[in-house]
């Protein structure tokens, strides 16, 4: 009795063996990548010992999130990471801070850039498959018309 499970001889080819290694290696670089980013800045902000205090207590939030100057990004760490901040009040000890944000209009953007992105690859793989399929039925009809001639 023979199982149906069973792996398609071109999933085997070299070249797509290859393709599949190279895809799950990138996969989990970004992956593993983004984990060690992740730790290395949670160990920093740990040995600095001087965790902000909106990470610790509960806060209010002052300032609704802004876009930061030219002179507030580099002065301010918490604009590094998004470009974006929001004044926060923390309840216990009464400290005002600066806290990273993402902007309601800058996620727009990036939505819409990336619905740009992908209609770019849509149309471009639609034309990569008419493509295609004309050289496919090209060479169907070559071979219909070489076993008429043969005849």
């Amino acid at each position: 009795m023979e199982s149906d499970c069973r792996i398609p001889v071109a999933c085997c080819r070299p070249r797509v063996l290859l393709l599949h290694a190279l895809f799950w290696g990138l996969v989990s670089l970004r992956v593993f990548g983004a984990a060690l980013l992740s730790e290395e800045k949670t160990t920093a902000a740990l040995k600095l010992g001087a965790l902000p205090c909106w990470l610790t207590e509960e806060f209010v939030v002052l300032e609704e999130c802004v876009r930061c100057s030219d002179f507030h990004s580099k002065a301010r760490s918490a604009c590094s990471q998004t470009g974006y901040v929001e004044r926060v009040n923390c309840t216990k000890t009464v400290k005002e801070e600066y806290k990273s944000c993402r902007s309601a209009l800058m996620e727009e953007h990036l939505f819409w850039k990336f619905e740009a992105a992908m209609l770019a690859l849509t149309a471009l793989f639609a034309v990569l498959v008419v493509i295609r399929q004309r050289q496919l039925d090209r060479l169907a009809s070559e071979k219909v018309r070489r076993q008429i001639e043969s005849i």
